[in-house]
């Protein structure tokens, strides 16, 4: 009746009138729908922050070197960038939608890849389900597998989307935290020093424990879990019926000699375990945004219910990509022609050139076993100067790196991010670096410390 009303009356109006007339019944609808009803779902309170936008934007602002985002600034391997080229200039018909579940090369070829690695008979039409990258292999498990009152164990410091992904799908989460050990005098602290208590990991579980999840290699901590830990976990989630998803993305980036083992490879896992994999990752293509999960039919069921309903189909010409990166791979792997091989070796010798690079303005950094990361102890700043500009509540390390983008011209992420609220404050002394970045890059990052070197001396 009003919008009649108000229409009739535009009518008889001048031009002009009805311009200014129209702008305030537009505004008063407005207004109107927007004071009607709570606008936001309840599953998102408290989860809207993300501090990657804050850090991007300053980074921009004071034309600092971004080592804080996880990305490569180089392009991915040759045979990749061809792949996806032919994909984009061949078969018009890979323009139209493809099978819902995965690209059928694809989910062949990741069943027979990682099959080989797990011990198992991978079923590519029951046993694959390609995603949106990890992160919406990641959603889907929850939305899939978790609901009200289910609690989710999560290790800290963890991958920021764990916690959200939880509350949303209507989860509990409960947090167990990887604690450093002591170190030797002058010695740099390491990943694998970082450990959990079995009796505190023992304790989180309950009969409304539904799911664990496990980030190996860890971000933003670097660690690669031994066997014997990743025992101890699959343990406790077969004692307490607990799905384990287990988010190895990072699988391909271990260092010094260490070995990513699975867990889904462990005996009486396969069953109770979903492994999520990254294109992005593996092929250093990360906006590519294709992702996988392996896992039982009677798991992996559900996620494609999820999928479905949701997603429903992932590009097709990135998963042809993939796909043809993956037979490539095949035909090199476990040679020094390997990717895989290379990959890390060249990331292993950037990683180094950092931590020397940061250690020359007393930064303390922890050396990682894996992933694209590392975390740097900032206790020596934080006595020395504790009292940066920020908020009242501010945890210190993200004051830190306000102070570094602006005063330093580089860009890390507060480690703080990655733990659960209460022990943000403890942990508040960390900031995370990414490595997995070009040369012009690390030269960039390499001048400005020159700078903040000749600021220390007397």
């Amino acid at each position: 009746m009003f919008r009649n009303a108000a229409a009739i009356s535009l009518q008889l109006m001048g031009p002009l009138q009805r311009k200014k007339a129209g702008a305030s019944v537009t505004r008063c609808l407005h207004q109107t729908l927007t004071m009607a009803k709570r606008v936001q779902a309840r599953r998102l309170d408290g989860i809207d922050h993300d501090p990657w936008v804050e850090f991007v934007k300053m980074a921009s602002e004071f034309d600092a070197v971004n080592l804080g985002q996880g990305f490569p600034d180089f392009p991915p391997p040759d045979f990749a960038v061809e792949a996806f080229q032919h994909a984009l200039s061949s078969d018009f018909m890979l323009n139209q939608y493809t099978r819902a579940f995965g690209y059928p090369p694809l989910t062949k070829i990741l069943a027979s890849f990682f099959g080989k690695l797990l011990g198992q008979e991978i079923d590519p039409l029951k046993n694959v389900l390609v995603t949106v990258g990890a992160y919406g292999a990641l959603f889907t498990a929850f939305q899939a597998l978790v609901e009200e009152g289910d609690e989710v164990i999560i290790i800290e410091p963890f991958f920021d989307c764990y916690e959200p992904m939880t509350l949303m799908a209507g989860g509990h989460p409960v947090f167990v935290t990887l604690k450093p050990g002591p170190t030797r005098d002058g010695e740099l602290d390491s990943s694998s020093n970082w450990q959990l208590d079995p009796t505190e990991l023992a304790s989180k579980f309950t009969s409304h424990t539904k799911a664990l999840i496990l980030n190996t290699p860890n971000n933003p901590v670097g660690k690669v879990f031994s066997k014997a830990e990743l025992e101890l976990v699959a343990s406790l989630c077969q004692q307490h019926d607990v799905i384990c998803i287990a988010d190895e993305v990072y699988q391909w980036l271990v260092y010094d000699g260490y070995q990513h083992v699975s867990i889904a490879s462990l005996p009486g896992m396969w069953e109770r375990t979903l492994t999520i994999g990254s294109a992005g990752k593996t092929f250093s293509a990360t906006g590519w945004k294709v992702g996988w999960v392996l896992g039982p039919d009677s798991l992996m069921k559900h996620l494609r219910t999820v999928h479905q309903n949701s997603i429903y189909h992932c590009p097709t010409q990135g998963q042809v990509a993939v796909a043809q990166s993956f037979e490539h791979e095949q035909l090199h792997f476990g040679q020094p022609s390997s990717y895989f091989a290379q990959f890390p070796q060249a990331m292993q010798r950037t990683r180094d050139q950092m931590i020397c690079s940061l250690q020359s303005v007393g930064l303390k950094p922890v050396v990682p076993q894996g992933s694209y990361f590392f975390m740097t102890d900032i206790s020596d700043f934080k006595s020395k100067m504790p009292d940066l500009p920020g908020d009242v509540d501010e945890p210190y390390d993200r004051r830190f790196i306000k102070w570094m983008i602006k005063t330093k011209g580089l860009v890390a992420i507060p480690v703080s991010t990655f733990y659960s609220v209460p022990h943000r404050k403890i942990f508040d002394h960390y900031v995370r670096f990414c490595f997995v970045k070009d040369e012009s890059t690390l030269q960039a990052m390499d001048e400005k410390l020159q700078k903040w070197k000749k600021e220390l001396r007397p």
